[in-house]
């Protein structure tokens, strides 16, 4: 089998806050390890990857997806995204059919697995069928959200520890807070405390580490202080969103691998009529300092 070599692709950037395609390269294929460490830089420099025109099977897109780290496997008592007791899938059907997951509606800005002790460093995404309309999904730069904060609010939340509750634990049709005020609500899973302001352990850049609506809590500040500020920073994120985003419209055959530390991603609604089938296996990270 021929080994990928870095005159074989291209690494494009978009013309958008993050993102990048790459082109020419066959994920089926050995990777030379020069184009593995570029990759890994562009994924550092661009945030999202997207490699157009794939096919793989399961096994494929596992060894493909190895190539940039070991998989995401949370602890049994911290339900995520599929988990059953005591496994969680390896790839996970992110689907309207077929017993998949997610369904067909709007899924707000978040980054997974942002409620446990070490939330996976990134994600692949692989589509196999997309509906004729609907269904982008869109990432959010957060390096981008933090540098435009004003000085004092970056001086404000530079210290803070922010708590974010696990929204599986959420009975069915349970309203979603999205602040933590009632102290008497008894934690029925652990909580793991991680700084508001994160610091990426590639490159070193400030994170604004918060999503939009997954309920939280800021660690050592009173209620309403603490769901003041948590207010005021999503205002920020949403007021300065299109500086901050790229849209993709899937085409079948697309992988996107994206950097769950330094973004987050957000799902337009689609027609339920129509399929939606895609595929994502998640990769291990550190403890967010």
């Amino acid at each position: 089998m021929p080994t990928l070599t870095l005159t074989n692709i291209q690494i494009t950037p978009l013309n958008a806050p993050l993102g990048a395609v790459v082109t020419g390269l066959d994920a089926s294929q050995k990777i030379s390890p020069q184009v593995i460490l570029e990759l890994k830089q562009s994924l550092r420099d661009y945030h999202i990857l997207i490699f157009k025109n794939q096919h793989l099977n399961d096994e494929q897109f596992l060894n493909f997806s190895f190539n940039f780290g070991s998989l995401f496997v949370p602890p049994d008592n911290i339900p995520v995204l599929a988990s059953q007791p005591g496994v969680t899938p390896v790839i996970i059907p992110v689907s309207n059919v077929d017993n998949g997951y997610t369904g067909t509606g709007e899924l707000a800005f978040h980054s997974d697995h942002k409620w446990t002790p070490y939330p996976s460093s990134g994600s692949l995404l692989y589509a196999l069928e997309v509906p004729s309309q609907g269904g982008d999904t869109s990432w959010l730069n957060l390096n981008l959200a933090y540098e435009s904060l004003d000085q004092s609010t970056k001086k404000r939340i530079a210290n803070l520890q922010l708590i974010t509750y696990n929204p599986f634990l959420n009975k069915p049709g349970e309203p979603r807070r999205k602040y933590r005020e009632d102290k008497t609500i008894p934690l029925i899973s652990p909580v793991f405390p991680h700084p508001l302001v994160r610091t990426h352990p590639e490159s070193g850049k400030k994170i604004l580490n918060l999503d939009y609506a997954t309920e939280v809590e800021v660690v050592g500040l009173e209620v309403q202080e603490g769901k003041e500020l948590i207010k005021q920073l999503r205002n920020h994120l949403y007021l300065y969103q299109p500086q901050f985003c790229y849209q993709h419209k899937w085409s079948v055959g697309d992988i996107v691998y994206w950097d769950n530390q330094s973004t987050l991603h957000y799902r337009q609604a689609f027609d339920p009529d129509q399929r939606r089938v895609l595929k994502r296996i998640s990769l291990a990270g550190s403890r967010p300092f």
